[in-house]
């Protein structure tokens, strides 16, 4: 795509290059900072705080623990089924320095779903939060899991705190289904027993994999792209180069409210922010947005990162018009596109530019970023990473002109080895260095990119292409509605038919007046033939909506 012409579409101060071997891996790259930044907060949550210097020694203790108790080796895999709290980047980087490979499993997964992802990934060990060991252990004999860690969830928010949290978890809230798993480890134990142990440094080179990250299934079965050091390094340096005249060294405080085991939060949270410095304000359960806006009150945050629906759920929750957003300078959008109407009123609201960026599981995750000193939401997903190529290839092999729309196709040191065992699926994904994206977009005349949409949700109306982002986006203007999803439904004549459903802020809102709303707006085979209200619309634990579901 003529990169010496795309270079020139790069903010002030922005590398067109990085070096993706700056550290041999993440571990080293750990250490640096760990050391620089040791009196630093490294991480908050639920008002417990965790420094840097305490983080080394709580992480070394557990990496021990990994070597010396359960004799894990390097290039075992360990796989971490926790939400968003303390535990989390004790055991990210307690793995990581063992040597071990991080497998990051959603809690919230089916008993099917979880027994798939041991089972494929090959998971020796795991540490695992207590409210979903029931689950584990209706499929752990199926396993080749051979050490349960478990946790509670207020283990590491002190004795008397997280006593008590975790007995309103336990027997008030009755969060804890019963489960029985006899030859389970404490997390709390193992950090003592390891703070003992002595810790065997691990040599780790780029090639060697950092994490097994599942991707969410959405085109089929379940599959491990594998993620080296060298692709994580990659990328938080790519991340960097985006971002860093924006951010201040030491100084920067991030909510993360999307879950850490998500690629998306991994990278641009926990360990980019590791890199500079940063403290993360983890959010252990976003969907409690009423709570969620009381933790924000509390913190001078600096940066926010999010989907389109938790942006969407803050600006719909009382209170939230009422924070102050003197310090926020970057409020970052990816997972899923963001709408144009819920970035307007971000920014009206914040006073903060919401910042959108593209990234898929196989490329750790970032693919294309807004230029940091844009001064409104544009519709792009911005310009490519540094040391990041981006071509548009159409369906007969040829590369797509300006304007044209086609398949994205990604080169750069951020995309994946290939699928874990799995040789077939990534030769259909990997081309000669290149990964096909599997999404539509186009490039205009300044280098910026636009997603038109993921080929697989395209309606086709009488031949004609329907993107199921246009039509929402549309949806989305109109100010009774809260959240929409547009699907293709079969049709005798047409072929297909669009159907939007919708999250309306009350009943009296109609069919008639939404489908009125967009004859205004669309042309006549893109506007919604058939409305359905719902309560609430179907969505991954990172909030994407699922319009597979809806389906």
């Amino acid at each position: 795509m003529g990169k010496i012409w795309l270079e020139k579409s790069y903010p002030p101060g922005v590398p067109f290059e990085i070096n993706p071997d700056k550290y041999a891996s993440l571990v080293e790259m750990f250490n640096k900072y760990v050391k620089q930044y040791a009196q630093r907060t490294a991480f908050i949550n639920m008002g417990a705080e965790i420094t840097y210097s305490e983080l080394d020694s709580q992480v070394k203790a557990f990496a021990a623990y990994l070597q010396q108790d359960l004799g894990l080796k390097k290039g075992d895999k360990f796989a971490i089924m926790v939400p968003n709290s303390l535990q989390y980047p004790i055991a990210l980087f307690g793995a990581l320095l063992a040597g071990l490979t991080v497998v990051n499993v959603n809690p919230l997964y089916t008993a099917r779903e979880l027994e798939h992802q041991l089972k494929d990934s090959g998971a020796k060990a795991m540490l695992i939060i207590e409210n979903f060991a029931h689950t584990l252990e209706q499929v752990i004999d199926n396993t080749p899991v051979e050490h349960v860690i478990l946790t509670a969830l207020g283990d590491r928010l002190g004795k008397v705190k997280g006593g008590m949290v975790n007995f309103v978890v336990k027997y008030i809230k009755k969060m804890v289904p019963a489960f029985n798993l006899p030859n389970a480890h404490s997390f709390n134990k193992a950090l003592v027993k390891g703070s003992t142990l002595t810790f065997s440094p691990v040599e780790l080179s780029g090639e060697d994999l950092a994490f097994l990250q599942y991707t969410g299934g959405t085109t089929g079965v379940s599959k491990g792209a594998m993620l080296t050091h060298r692709n994580m390094v990659a990328n938080l340096e790519q991340a960097k180069a985006a971002l860093n005249p924006l951010l201040d060294e030491g100084q920067e405080l991030i909510v993360t409210a999307l879950p850490l085991y998500h690629i998306f939060a991994l990278t641009a949270n926990c360990l980019m922010f590791l890199t500079i410095g940063g403290t993360n304000l983890l959010i252990t359960n976003p969907r409690d947005m009423p709570n969620f806006v009381k933790e924000l009150a509390k913190y001078p945050f600096t940066a926010l990162t999010g989907v389109n629906t938790l942006f969407n759920g803050l600006l719909n929750t009382p209170g939230f018009n009422n924070l102050d957003f003197s310090k926020l300078k970057l409020s970052l959008g990816g997972g899923m596109a963001v709408q144009r109407p819920v970035a307007e009123r971000w920014q009206q609201v914040t006073k903060s530019r919401l910042l959108e960026g593209y990234g898929l599981t196989e490329c750790a995750p970032m693919v294309s970023l807004s230029p940091y000193n844009q001064e409104a939401y544009d519709g792009t997903i911005g310009v490519p990473a540094a040391s990041t190529d981006v071509k548009i290839m159409l369906e007969d092999g040829t590369e797509a002109a300006v304007g044209e729309a086609g398949e994205m196709w990604v080169k750069g040191p951020q995309v994946m080895k290939g699928y874990y065992n799995r040789p077939d699926a990534s030769n259909e994904i990997l081309k000669d260095g290149w990964l096909a994206t599997g999404d539509v977009a186009s490039m205009d005349e300044t280098g910026h990119f636009t997603i038109v949409d993921r080929k697989k949700d395209m309606i086709i109306v009488s031949g004609f292409n329907v993107f199921p982002n246009e039509v929402e986006e549309v949806v989305m203007e109109h100010d009774g509605i809260v959240e929409a999803a547009a699907v293709g439904v079969p049709h005798e004549v047409n072929g297909e038919i669009v159907k939007i459903f919708v999250v309306r802020k009350n009943g009296a809102l109609e069919e008639a007046e939404i489908i009125s709303h967009c004859r205004e707006r669309l042309t006549n085979y893109k506007v919604p033939k058939l409305v359905e209200f719902r309560d609430e619309l179907p969505k991954t634990n990172v909030g994407k909506i699922l319009r597979r579901e809806l389906r």
